[in-house]
């Protein structure tokens, strides 16, 4: 039976399952996933890649959305009115990758993650605490830019989307780290959701590595979100001072050595 099986879709299996443990505690599942896609089957063209990735990640997404929902209290509205707008800008990013050179962003993308990592360790309780805010016209507005921009950011490009969405929801919303994390997963869902509505008419998901991988991610999540829960607010702080502390070394390693 198992001769049957690829031998790529046992290495994608493994690597989706972990990237779905990473993305549900703080972000940045498609930093191991997508590579791990480009690695295994290089015979197969970026878009069918970043298709299946999406069609992958999108499940973990809505099964630790759905866990953290049940668990952490946090603020529906901005949420709701960011995940609104980023649907929408994620499109608009998707089509602006034709359009525009992304050489030209990395860079820009790179200056922000050392300034959020810079603050994120330089204020010793950012995060720490929760402390929120009350939600009035100027909080649903910046929820809506922060939509607009993040969703835009993960249709062109996406590296460290959950990673920015986090930190705007603590330095914005006066969540802590937990339920910061908790928010980012139903923005993070309405952009995957968005660009699943533009990868399936096109023909370009591998369903044979997609559907494996989906299973996968959603019982990485469901690991995932059980350690985030336990190790509450410190533990997704280091988590999420590593994970961008990775980023920065990789947009480096791409923008210098690229």
């Amino acid at each position: 039976m198992f001769e049957l099986v690829p031998p790529e879709l046992l290495w994608l299996v493994a690597i989706a399952f972990i990237a779905g443990l990473v993305d549900a505690a703080v972000g940045g599942g498609g930093l191991v996933q997508l590579p791990g896609l480009f690695t295994v089957l290089p015979q197969h063209t970026p878009a069918m890649l970043f298709g299946t990735n999406k069609f992958s990640s999108m499940f973990g997404t809505a099964a630790a959305a759905f866990r953290y929902a049940r668990n952490v209290r946090f603020p529906w509205r901005p949420v709701l009115f960011a995940a609104g707008t980023a649907f929408v800008f994620s499109f608009a990013g998707a089509t602006a990758v034709s359009l525009l050179p992304k050489d030209a962003v990395r860079p820009l993308v790179l200056v922000l993650l050392v300034a959020m990592l810079g603050y994120t360790l330089w204020k010793k309780d950012f995060g720490a605490l929760h402390r929120p805010r009350e939600i009035g016209r100027r909080e649903l507005v910046t929820a809506l830019a922060i939509g607009a921009v993040i969703g835009f950011y993960d249709g062109f490009f996406g590296p460290g989307t959950g990673s920015f969405l986090i930190f705007l929801f603590v330095r914005f919303f006066g969540l802590d780290f937990l339920r910061a994390s908790a928010a980012s997963k139903v923005v993070n869902l309405a952009t995957n959701v968005a660009a699943i509505s533009f990868f399936v008419p096109t023909g370009n998901i591998l369903w044979l590595f997609a559907l494996p991988m989906a299973a996968a991610n959603i019982i990485g999540s469901v690991v995932g979100t059980r350690l985030a829960l336990r190790g509450g607010t410190p533990f997704i702080r280091k988590l999420f001072v590593g994970l961008v502390v990775v980023l920065v070394a990789r947009m480096g390693w791409d923008t210098f050595a690229g």
